[in-house]
């Protein structure tokens, strides 16, 4: 008999419900599962014959070899997390459970059995008792407090789910994701009066929690009750002088009545905050984006606002938005500037790709065209318009033997676009006349022109 040591990858599931939204995605970990004990070669066949079964997603074969397995060992607990897991891939979730509990009770006060369990139960709308397997597992993570938010929605016990809010809005800050939660809870509600009551109540009893006064602003606002709203604001910055968290209501208030210092001081206090995470942030921007569109005359403070956005962090759609907004007002420069801080921290974005190389080109950046391009080809490679800008930067570089080169094997990848086509030929033209290849250079110029008339 041997003992058996078997590294086995579980890709810890993200649940699907309405919400549609988690916070913290759970990441792949690698579970040292040497609990088989001694086992014969025998098991270890069958076993072995599950796990490549399981691999190749032929889980009811797996199955099988599992349950040969159970009949030479019935206690083993990793054989019945196996099963379970083959099962729920089958949706037979009911086998799942069973399984996934057959093993919880062999081995106890396991986080990857219990979070298999948790999954199940959810998926199967079992959320009275995943909420029991959920309070088990923020003993190991914080992070499946999440998970015990969307149990309580689902069983609409909005009571128990505000309170955790406000309990994980204390201790790890603001997120859009908690927020966005909230005002589902009190759209579903639909009882404004009592929200209201609720949370002034709350205050009463805790008046040292900003989470309650910040909320109560929220309901006052959604409900269009503004000078309510900023009165509650005053009164929570008074209470909390050194508070961020409160700009995220004053900013707009001062916004509004055209207080613009004072709504850029909110902002930066926002955006200076560790406490405030990106997705709301990114709200304050856009809030300022619109206001400046229809007073422009604040464009250079929203570059100030931008720039100290951009030290505090590194979203790629932030510098898209802000890249996009001065391009419209043909500010080429900024705008690049802000393409390319998004693109260096995501060259797997395509649209932020392109617009980015694009704009190189028209300001004549052909070295970093033609670098920032060919990185684009290694994970773009049938994508035509990126051999055609980097075709015409080399081309620009001079560096035509390249350039011929790149484009013509781009050529194979060009599929109804004759704007396309002629571009392409125009830039095979500049790369043959660079060679010094005269007859093919002629060639292609009238091809170009002909493509050219005919689109006319």
């Amino acid at each position: 008999m041997k003992r058996l040591f078997i590294y086995i990858f579980i890709v810890q599931g993200i649940f699907t419900s309405g919400l549609n939204a988690q916070e913290g995605q759970n990441p792949l970990q690698e579970i040292v599962l040497d609990d088989l004990g001694e086992v014969s070669d025998a098991f270890q066949e069958h076993f072995f014959e599950a796990l490549k079964q399981k691999a190749i997603e032929n889980h009811e074969k797996a199955i099988v070899a599992l349950k040969k397995c159970e009949k030479i060992q019935p206690n083993n607990a990793v054989v019945f997390f196996e099963l379970g897991k083959n099962y729920k891939s089958l949706n037979d979730l009911t086998n799942a459970i069973s399984n996934f509990q057959k093993a919880n009770r062999l081995q106890p006060n396991r986080e990857w059995i219990l979070q298999a369990l948790m999954e199940s139960y959810y998926l199967n709308k079992q959320f009275e008792q995943g909420i029991l397997v959920n309070q088990e597992l923020v003993s190991y993570n914080e992070k499946y407090y999440e998970d015990l938010s969307k149990n309580y929605f689902e069983l609409q016990q909005f009571d128990k789910l505000i309170a955790l809010l406000d309990q994980l809005d204390a201790k790890f800050g603001l997120t859009e994701y908690r927020n966005s939660l909230r005002q589902q809870i009190y759209a579903l509600t639909s009882n404004t009066s009592a929200q209201i009551k609720t949370l002034q109540e709350s205050i009463a009893l805790n008046p040292e929690n900003e989470m309650h006064y910040l909320n109560l602003i929220y309901v006052y606002s959604d409900e269009g009750l503004e000078a309510e709203a900023f009165k509650t604001a005053q009164e929570m910055q008074q209470l909390f002088p050194n508070s961020k968290v409160v700009h995220l209501a004053l900013y707009k208030f001062y916004l509004n009545n055209n207080r613009t210092e004072e709504a850029l001081s909110s902002m930066r206090l926002v955006l200076e905050s560790e406490e405030i995470d990106v997705a709301l942030k990114f709200k304050v921007l856009n809030d300022f984006l619109l206001f400046v569109n229809e007073n422009p005359k604040y464009e250079e403070e929203l570059k100030q606002v931008a720039a100290l956005f951009s030290e505090k962090e590194n979203n790629p759609e932030i510098f898209k938005k802000f890249g996009d907004y001065f391009l419209q007002k043909k500010e080429k420069e900024l705008a690049l500037t802000f393409f390319e801080m998004g693109i260096s921290k995501n060259v797997d974005n395509y649209e932020l790709l392109r617009n980015t190389l694009l704009l190189q080109l028209d300001l004549s950046k052909f070295e970093e065209a033609s670098k920032l391009s060919g990185s684009g080809l290694e994970i773009f490679p049938a994508q035509a318009l990126l051999y055609l800008i980097n075709g015409a930067a080399l081309n620009n570089l001079k560096k035509y033997n390249e350039a011929q080169e790149i484009l013509t094997f781009g050529l194979d990848y060009l599929i109804d676009d004759i704007d396309m086509e002629r571009d392409f030929y125009e830039q095979l033209y500049v790369a043959h006349l660079g060679l010094g290849n005269s007859s093919k250079a002629s060639e292609l110029k009238e091809k170009a022109n002909s493509i050219k008339k005919t689109e006319n």
